[in-house]
């Protein structure tokens, strides 16, 4: 495969993966790889399977192709191209929490002879260098980091950069308990979305809507914590970002939690995760979710004892027994009994729910 038929099939990865059709596009990109013998074409089509694993949460393959792009790179002998396959084996280490080693690799990229990539990629790498360093809890160069990356965003005018800095900063102040800087940052990622971000990813929207609805919840504004969580969830299960599926669920049960609704914690959680698989074609996983998110349902008693309705998908009028038992008033009426038919305790003056 020439270079110009490498050119265009990594172009049609590229538009099938932006129609989130990532498998199509990744059995493109692997057979560029088996094919091409165009080092700059082989170099390019590595970080793109570099991204589309990171962004699919499959952090081992992820490594594994930052390795070999790595390879091509000195290959290629171009400082340019070694600085972006050095950065790509950071951001992989940090995926996968190694981030003694992404903070090595990347003193590596600082290290390299100036580059022209140095200038967009400069601020890259202190952003990747932050969090390695937050990861770690070393706070103040976690924070020496994201300023370094933040003032690279602005001499560029790079919007994207400062977008995924803010987010950083929105964790940050998060994990040293300063709530409210928690939610300005966030906050002024989802503006820089809505001003500047028309042709990006949308997974900049739904990061920043995380980040928003995890400073929402520490604040105590539960309701918009949970308006956030679930728009950054749509968007992430519209582009399979498992590693953002996996916090929103995180992020969903801990509201629940602050509201003192643990079993529909439970329940948020089996059946997202129901949905989640069914989308993956994964019927072991599946099934097992099933299972448990009716085990929960019953466990909650969330239905009508007598009817077998669930309760409270419709307004009606609830009757409770002294036994703490609920059921459906026009049940309990046409049932006649004077106990209560779960527990069979009589029922005396039952009050209204």
């Amino acid at each position: 495969m020439g270079q110009d038929q490498t050119k265009q099939q990594i172009e049609k990865g590229l538009q099938l993966y932006q129609s989130n059709q990532t498998e199509k596009a990744l059995h493109v990109w692997m057979k560029v790889l088996e094919k091409s013998s165009d080092l700059v074409g082989r170099f390019r089509v590595l970080g793109c399977l570099v991204t589309a694993h990171s962004e699919m949460g499959r952090y081992k393959e992820m490594l594994k192709f930052a390795v070999v792009q790595i390879d091509t790179a000195r290959e290629l002998e171009d400082p340019d191209f070694l600085l972006e396959s050095y950065l790509n084996l950071a951001r992989s280490n940090e995926k996968l929490c190694e981030f003694h080693k992404t903070i090595s690799y990347c003193k590596t990229c600082l290290g390299l002879p100036g580059t022209r990539a140095g200038a967009q990629l400069g601020g890259q790498v202190s952003l990747s260098m932050g969090n390695a360093f937050l990861g770690l809890s070393l706070f103040q160069k976690a924070l020496e980091s994201f300023e370094k990356a933040l003032r690279y965003a602005h001499n560029n005018d790079d919007a994207m950069l400062e977008c995924r800095v803010c987010c950083s900063l929105g964790s940050f102040y998060a994990q040293v308990k300063d709530y409210e800087k928690a939610l300005f940052f966030p906050c002024k990622a989802a503006e820089l979305v809505n001003d500047y971000g028309k042709g990006w990813s949308l997974k900049y929207r739904a990061m920043s809507q995380y980040h928003m609805a995890v400073a929402y919840r520490l604040l105590g504004h539960l309701g918009s914590a949970m308006e956030c969580c679930e728009e950054s969830m749509k968007i992430a299960l519209q582009h399979g970002d498992r590693p953002l599926q996996a916090l929103c669920l995180l992020c969903f049960a801990d509201i629940h939690r602050s509201r003192g609704d643990l079993e529909l914690s439970q329940l948020k959680l089996h059946c997202l995760s129901e949905g989640i698989y069914r989308g993956k074609g994964l019927q072991r996983e599946l099934r097992a979710h099933v299972v448990r998110f009716h085990e929960c349902v019953e466990e909650t008693e969330l239905y009508c004892g007598l009817c077998g309705e669930s309760i409270g998908e419709r307004n009606s009028r609830l009757q409770a027994l002294p036994c703490s038992h609920i059921f459906h008033l026009r049940c309990l009426q046409n049932n006649g009994t004077r106990s209560c038919p779960n527990c069979r305790r009589s029922s005396m003056k039952p009050g209204f729910v």
